[in-house]
């Protein structure tokens, strides 16, 4: 993998709308990082890169939105996801990098549209899909950062004020990502390589959650959450294309 000016490009992007994600929609933007990377590097180098980078973006909005969480949701949805991450882990070996390619841009395709259609809003659904929800969220997450779209799609018709929706989401999604660093290094995907990259982005990292801060209070969130989910299912296809050719 060659480290030129067009993947340093994509890494600054994809850490800056990841932070804004992380600030300001609940993680839903975020999913575009790991295409965006990928289209440069392998999946695997992306999330393995990102994941150090990402835990540190949830301390900073675990501090803007801990007090806003809805306990009895993160119970609900918390240990299926334990389950998915487990199941990311032991099905790890079965994928390789052209299957992780494909999978990760239809994960991609499917959840643009998801966003854009937001299907069931405003719906009550039982709980079994809450839970169902949260171990999708934790194998996404998994293999690609990806947990947010599984878990909005449940949080979306709760009822929750905008404050609640979004601590919950903070919570849910710091929480996994902690449980992620164990499997993560016992694939021998946490290394001082990839440490030292995450670590010159964490000024970039930073900057984004400012960022989503600004956009979530005084910007139009939902025109520039569309651009990003257009941007999420034009990546994906071209990571399709890639993973089938």
């Amino acid at each position: 993998m060659a480290f030129d000016w067009v993947f340093v490009a994509l890494m600054i992007v994809a850490v800056l709308l990841t932070g804004i994600s992380k600030s300001g929609f609940a993680g839903g933007v975020g999913v575009v990082a790991v295409p965006l990377i990928s289209l440069k590097a392998s999946p695997t180098f992306a999330v393995a890169v990102m994941l150090p980078l990402l835990i540190v973006m949830d301390v900073f909005s675990l501090k803007a939105w801990w007090r806003q969480r809805v306990d009895r949701l993160l119970w609900l949805m918390f240990p299926p996801a334990i389950l998915g991450v487990a199941v990311g882990y032991f099905t790890y070996g079965w994928f390789d990098e052209a299957l992780l390619t494909l999978l990760l841009g239809i994960f991609s395709v499917l959840f643009g549209l998801w966003g854009l259609l937001k299907p069931l809003r405003g719906r009550l659904l039982p709980t079994w899909v809450g839970r169902l929800c949260g171990g999708i969220a934790g194998f996404t997450s998994f293999i690609a950062h990806a947990g947010g779209p599984p878990l909005n799609f449940y949080l979306l018709q709760c009822q929750l004020t905008k404050q609640q929706f979004l601590g919950t989401a903070v919570v849910f999604l710091a929480i996994t990502n902690l449980v992620k660093l164990v499997p993560y290094t016992l694939l021998g995907l946490v290394t001082f390589d990839n440490l030292t990259i995450a670590l010159l982005l964490m000024p970039v990292a930073w900057l984004g959650i400012q960022l989503g801060l600004i956009i979530q209070r005084r910007m139009d969130g939902e025109l520039f959450f569309r651009v990003i989910l257009c941007l999420l299912i034009l990546l994906g296809i071209r990571l399709i294309i890639d993973g089938v050719s």
